[in-house]
């Protein structure tokens, strides 16, 4: 809850100073809370499938539904993902080869990419 309080606030901060004014403003806040969303729809996804091999899929997918919003979202994404990769490889030990697969899955998704690129064969078809 306080991630998407801290992205509404920023969204706004950095809207206000955009060319579109508050209606532009509006809709990036909007775009950013829904892909926030988006990515936390991803997340809960996948901790319910814990599904093997599947965690580069569910990146993919939060970040290409984000971006799918608009410019908002894709920020959102963006820095989600970079914090969560940020912390991830500095807690869980997983290393750099890790966090650099996941930062590519997310760059792929948010580039308008196909997730199922990262989709592991018998993932079920709910996901």
């Amino acid at each position: 809850m306080r991630l998407c309080v801290c992205l509404l606030l920023l969204s706004v901060v950095l809207c206000v100073n955009a060319d579109n004014g508050l209606l532009g403003a509006g809709q990036f806040v909007w775009d950013a809370a829904g892909g926030a969303w988006d990515m936390l729809r991803a997340y809960l996804d996948m901790r319910e499938a814990n599904y093997k091999g599947a965690d580069k899929y569910f990146h993919a997918r939060g970040n290409y539904d984000a971006a799918q919003r608009g410019p908002g979202g894709a920020w959102a994404a963006r820095v989600i993902s970079d914090a969560r990769e940020g912390w991830q490889s500095r807690v869980s030990g997983r290393g750099a080869e890790d966090t650099l697969a996941d930062q590519e899955a997310n760059r792929w998704g948010r580039s308008g990419g196909d997730p199922n690129r990262y989709r592991p064969a018998g993932l079920p078809s709910k996901y």
